[in-house]
């Protein structure tokens, strides 16, 4: 299938000030977030985006935006809601230090699958929905644009875990052995055979090595990991 460039927002107010934002309106990019999301666009401006999909959020979309004015494409930034983000129902607007001290904090760390917030959605809910919308929009930019097509999912922390760690073929309960930062990179290529991790928690550096060579068709053989590694992608310093 296509390959997914997972990108999430740059640094907000919230995130500066320890807060978790939650679903709440009004959380915007700081100065800081505004430069990462610029940076971000900058280095995806090489890649053949497909398409640009954003969390309804305003953080995700300000960043979006970003990506989309530095690409030398215009390419239509449009909004998903199964990516947006986890529903943290009564914890929202409230400072991490002070949620640190919840009998449900440590739940929420160790084991994740069982964790559902009070007056929103549990974690498992969380990923199923954020995994079938990634899958299904996957899908719809090959079916569009051919097995070669790369595309941009702008979303949050929580959400980029979750599906990096369906991607790995990783229980829940593990998804917080992955780190995804403010404006950073991950990507996935899904194929036939099965899904590839490209990149995680990337900050800096080309990323034109991650589309593939376009084409209209695909092989079973072309699916299969390489034993011993294979030759990596050819990119031209």
């Amino acid at each position: 299938m296509a390959t997914v460039i997972l990108v999430r927002h740059g640094r907000t107010t919230a995130n500066a000030s320890g807060t978790l934002a939650g679903r709440l309106p009004g959380v915007r990019l700081d100065e800081t977030g505004a430069a990462q999301a610029a940076r971000a666009g900058e280095r995806l401006a090489g890649l053949p985006l497909s398409a640009i999909v954003t969390s309804p959020l305003e953080r995700c979309r300000q960043t979006a935006k970003a990506i989309a004015a530095a690409h030398p494409t215009a390419t239509r930034v449009t909004t998903e809601r199964g990516i947006t983000e986890c529903d943290y129902g009564a914890w929202q607007g409230r400072p991490l230090k002070e949620l640190a001290k919840e009998k449900l904090w440590g739940l929420v760390q160790s084991q994740p699958s069982a964790a559902a917030f009070p007056d929103g959605e549990s974690m498992s809910a969380m990923q199923a929905r954020a995994v079938a919308a990634v899958r299904r929009l996957d899908a719809a930019v090959e079916a569009e644009h051919g097995p070669g097509a790369v595309w941009v999912a702008v979303s949050h922390g929580d959400i980029i875990k979750s599906v990096l760690a369906d991607a790995l073929g990783m229980h829940l309960d593990l998804f917080q052995r992955l780190h995804v930062d403010p404006a950073s990179v991950s990507a996935i290529r899904y194929t036939g055979a099965r899904p590839y991790v490209l990149a995680t928690n990337s900050h800096a550096g080309d990323l034109s090595w991650v589309a593939p060579p376009r084409t209209r068709k695909r092989s079973r053989r072309a699916d299969d990991a390489a034993v011993g590694g294979g030759a990596g992608p050819s990119v031209t310093p």
